[in-house]
C-alpha cells in the first residue's frame, strides 16, 4: 500500500512555524505582517476561498485586509486600490482573487502588484527571478508540491520528475523548483505523445493537468512519488458530488507514495500564501532598513523545504 501524504498535517505543521516567525519577527521590533485581500464581484468559490484564507490568517497572527468591490467596478478604480495597497507600509502582501469580471484584463492586473507583496508568486518579475534562482516569491500550490515532496523524498539529486501540466501557476513553476533541487526533469500536458511511456519512467509525478482520472495505475512505476494537483467537481453515482483529481487513486497503491484528494495539495496552498506573506515582511521590513532584501540577492528558503523532519502525521 502507498503511503497517503497527508497535506492536511503538513499544513499545520506550516502554520506552526509561520507563526513562531511572526512572533520571531515582532519580538525583533518587526511589523505584524499584513495581508490584503481584494475581491472583485460575489464569485461564491472566491467568497468561501477567501473566508478560509482571513480565518487562517488570524491564526498565525497575520493581519487581514478586505477590499470588497462590486462587480461594476472599472479597471482603473482596481488599479487604483492596487497602487494605494502597494504605497500602504502596513500591507506586506496583496492578494487579487480571481476570476475578475470579464471586463477587467487579469494580467494587467496583477503585474500591478508591487512584485515584493505579490504573495501568489505570478508577477513576472517573481517568475523571472524564480527561473534565474535569485530569489522571489513562490507561487503557493508549487511551494506546497515541494514541501510535500520533501516529508516522503531525503534527496533529490538525480530523481527523474515527469510534470503532467504547463500552466503558469503550477506546471512551469513546480518544473523549475524541481531542476533546482537536480532533478531531471520532463515538462508534458495532456497532448504529449506516448504520455503513459514518458510516466512510467519517473521517480516523481506530478499530475496537474486538470483532467479527471488521467494518471492510470500502469503509467505509475512501484516505488514512484505521485502529487495530485487535479480536484475536479463530477457527480457521483449516488447523485452526490464529490471531488476528484489527475490520479485513479486506487490503481497507483504500489506508489512509494501518493496525495489525495481532496486532503493532499489543496490545503497546503494557504499555508504557504502565510508563508509567503511572512517572508515577504522579512524582506520589506529588511529593505525599508537599509539592509539587503533577499528577494534580490539570493533564495530565501527558511521557511521553504522545513517540514521534513517531522513527515505526514
Amino acid at each position: 500500500m502507498a503511503e497517503i501524504i497527508d497535506g492536511r498535517a503538513v499544513a499545520r505543521q506550516l502554520d506552526d512555524k509561520t507563526k513562531a516567525e511572526v512572533d520571531a519577527l515582532i519580538a525583533a521590533g518587526g511589523p505584524r505582517p499584513g495581508l490584503a485581500v481584494i475581491l472583485v464581484g460575489a464569485d461564491p468559490a472566491s467568497e468561501v476561498y477567501v473566508r478560509r484564507k482571513i480565518k487562517a490568517c488570524e491564526k498565525v497572527g497575520i493581519v487581514s485586509l478586505e477590499e470588497r468591490l462590486p462587480a461594476e467596478t472599472s479597471q482603473e478604480e482596481l488599479m487604483g486600490v492596487i497602487a494605494r495597497l502597494n504605497a500602504d507600509l502596513s500591507v506586506h502582501g496583496i492578494l487579487c482573487q480571481v476570476p475578475l469580471p470579464p471586463h477587467i484584463d487579469t494580467r494587467t492586473v496583477l503585474g500591478a502588484i508591487d512584485p515584493d507583496k505579490d504573495v501568489d508568486g505570478f508577477h513576472p518579475v517573481n517568475v523571472g527571478r524564480l527561473s534565474t534562482g535569485t530569489g522571489g516569491i513562490v507561487p503557493c500550490t508549487p511551494l506546497g508540491i515541494m514541501i510535500l515532496l520533501e516529508t516522503v523524498i531525503d534527496d533529490f539529486v538525480g530523481k527523474d520528475a515527469v510534470v503532467i501540466g504547463k500552466s503558469n501557476i503550477v506546471g512551469k513553476p513546480v518544473a523549475m523548483l524541481l531542476l533546482e533541487r537536480e532533478c531531471t526533469v520532463t515538462v508534458t500536458h495532456i497532448y504529449t505523445a506516448d504520455l503513459p511511456e514518458i510516466a512510467r519512467k519517473a521517480d516523481i509525478i506530478v499530475a496537474a493537468a486538470g483532467a479527471p482520472g488521467l494518471v492510470r495505475g500502469d503509467w505509475v512505476k512501484p516505488g514512484a512519488v505521485i502529487i495530485d494537483v487535479g480536484i475536479t467537481r463530477l457527480m457521483g453515482e449516488d447523485g452526490k458530488e464529490k471531488l476528484v483529481g489527475d490520479v485513479r487513486f486506487d490503481e497507483v497503491q504500489h506508489a512509494k507514495a501518493v496525495t489525495p484528494v481532496p486532503g493532499g495539495v489543496g490545503p497546503m496552498t494557504i499555508a504557504c500564501l502565510l508563508a509567503n506573506t511572512v517572508q515577504a515582511a522579512k524582506a520589506l521590513s529588511a529593505g525599508a532598513a537599509g539592509n539587503a532584501d533577499p528577494y534580490h540577492d539570493a533564495p530565501d528558503r527558511s521557511l521553504i523545504y522545513a517540514t521534513s523532519e517531522g513527515g505526514a502525521d
